[in-house]
């Protein structure tokens, strides 16, 4: 058993010194954006939110944002979700301007210049809401992952921008199924604006990128799943702007490829079962892990494009050691003479791994952990989601926007400080003058601004003021859902002028139990628009 160290008084003075900037590096990236917003107000309240997204309070929604904002009532933290006006999409071209500063590594001198062949990246994934009702704008049946099977949800789609010194999302989108785009009364109650139409996963994955590339952003490959792997016109446009691609496909993704015995044409599924000999597999590192090298067998076929092999095109296989069932296919388009380690490192994989920002002996990530750059948006996707991603609780188009907008300006945050902890660590000796740490991660770095610069109210006047207000703002709302029952059954009374026995019918069905009655769980009174004479007798009226 290693023996107990503790960090000395230098580290802890130098790294006290150096968490008592973070609230001023949060106002100074608030500052960025405070051109975004029309009146001071929602900025402030907008600063306000990003503390909270950062804090530890369970649930990042409107009362528990404004309860540890100190404020009086939630109604401010909401309007900044739906009426005040500011400018999410200028928001977010702040938010992916300051997280590429931090991301791309200095600019090289030109004696020392060399195109890096694999960063930047970017990543495409999609992540699903998974909500109890249908009125959040394009909720509905759809595969969500979280819950990795289909669900009642809303869907989003990502871009992470990827290099050597870290990750983080700089794009969203919302996914709007077809049937809520040609249902006019649910866009309006939604506040979808017309402009927008229906589009598909890939299309989004098109704008993002095109968003990318309109901003000057250096790429090199762009990586997603099955969903967008399997669209031609997305493959085809990042070809036409030069981008490398490793894109998985499904199964029965039909693919022309050149084999030793002559072309074959099939579907992917079939290519690997005829075309593969066990000598066309090869032994490939995808990672280092803390248990030793990431084992995978690889093979590469090259793709007939226009009729000719070109040395780009190209499809990978990769197939598990210990179930030589589970083989992921992928449709690769590579600059000239790339090798398969080089595809290896772009295609990345989909299982968990060490956090790219734990570097350890150096201040860049080692190539073999470079490789699962296909993983590193989902674990952007979950390091969000402990910033609140899901928690949402607003129902509208522009409140979905604005909320995820925030969440990944608060996560650009938190990666910013990532990077610049490891750019001011020292190379480690051996053995180490002190007790040896790894870099911060962004789990360790909100755990620490929560416990020490925005930790949850402890004042007993205002937590017994928010218990009033939302004991308070429970009883009316069950109070105007008990009157939008009696409404209902009144209604039902009205229809026995015109349908008299369709009324028999359901009354007798809710004294004998059979249908449930529009008053249960409340007493009736015999008030006006009350309908307890329908069940009490009158009153006797006493003669004089």
């Amino acid at each position: 058993m290693r023996p107990f160290q503790s960090t000395t008084d230098a580290q802890l003075a130098s790294f006290l010194q150096q968490i008592s900037g973070w609230p001023l590096a949060l106002r100074q990236l608030h500052q960025r954006i405070a051109s975004c917003f029309a009146r001071p107000e929602p900025r402030q309240h907008a600063l306000l939110y990003l503390q909270a997204l950062l804090s530890d309070i369970p649930r990042k929604n409107g009362w528990q944002i404004a309860e540890h904002a100190r404020q009086a009532h939630p109604y401010g933290i909401q309007r900044l979700l739906s009426r005040a006006i500011w400018d999410e999409d200028a928001v977010r071209d702040a938010l992916r301007t300051a997280l590429v500063q931090t991301l791309l590594p200095p600019a090289p001198t030109p004696s020392s210049a060399r195109l890096d062949p694999l960063f930047p990246i970017l990543v495409l994934d999609e992540s699903g809401f998974p909500k109890r009702g249908s009125h959040s704008a394009g909720v509905g049946p759809q595969y969500c992952g979280v819950s990795g099977r289909v669900d009642n949800c809303q869907v989003g789609v990502f871009l992470s921008y990827v290099t050597a010194l870290g990750h983080g999302l700089i794009d969203r989108e919302l996914y709007l199924p077809q049937q809520w785009c040609l249902d006019a009364a649910r866009r309006q109650a939604a506040h979808i604006p017309e402009a927008v139409r229906f589009q598909t996963k890939p299309e989004l994955a098109r704008l993002l990128v095109q968003r990318a590339q309109q901003a000057g952003l250096p790429i090199q490959w762009v990586v997603a799943d099955t969903v967008y792997g399997h669209s031609p016109d997305l493959r085809l446009f990042l070809e036409e702007q030069g981008y490398a691609y490793a894109l998985a496909v499904p199964s029965i993704e039909v693919v022309c490829v050149q084999t030793p015995d002559g072309c074959v044409l099939a579907d992917v599924a079939t290519i690997q079962q005829q075309a593969l000999g066990p000598k066309d597999w090869q032994l490939l590192s995808q990672s280092q892990g803390t248990k030793g090298e990431r084992l995978f067998a690889w093979a590469i076929l090259p793709v007939l494009h226009q009729g000719r092999v070109d040395d780009r095109h190209f499809l990978v296989f990769r197939r598990c050691l210990d179930d030589a069932s589970q083989v992921t296919s992928y449709l690769v388009f590579a600059p000239v003479a790339s090798p398969l380690s080089l595809i290896v490192q772009a295609i990345g994989g989909r299982w968990h791994i060490e956090e790219d920002l734990e570097a350890t002996n150096s201040h860049e990530i080692t190539p073999p952990e470079i490789c699962h750059c296909r993983w590193h948006i989902e674990e952007d996707l979950e390091a969000t989601k402990d910033l609140g991603l899901d928690h949402y609780e607003v129902r509208s188009y522009l409140g979905w926007y604005r909320h995820i907008t925030l969440v990944l300006l608060a996560y650009a945050f938190l990666v910013g400080l990532c990077v610049q902890d490891r750019s001011h660590q020292a190379p480690q000796q051996d053995p180490p003058a002190s007790a040896p740490l790894i870099g911060l991660t962004t789990s360790e770095v909100r755990h620490l601004l929560a416990r020490l610069f925005w930790p949850a109210p402890t004042s007993a006047p205002l937590l017994c003021h928010w218990s009033c207000w939302r004991r308070t703002h429970q009883y009316w709302a069950g109070y105007y859902h008990r009157r939008r029952r009696e409404k209902a059954g009144y209604a039902c009374v009205l229809s026995h002028l015109a349908f008299p026995g369709l009324f028999l019918a359901v009354l007798q069905g809710v004294l004998l139990g059979h249908f449930p009655s529009p008053f249960s769980g409340k007493t009736p009174r015999s008030s006006p628009g009350s309908l307890s004479f329908l069940f009490h007798a009158p009153p006797q009226r006493s003669d004089p």
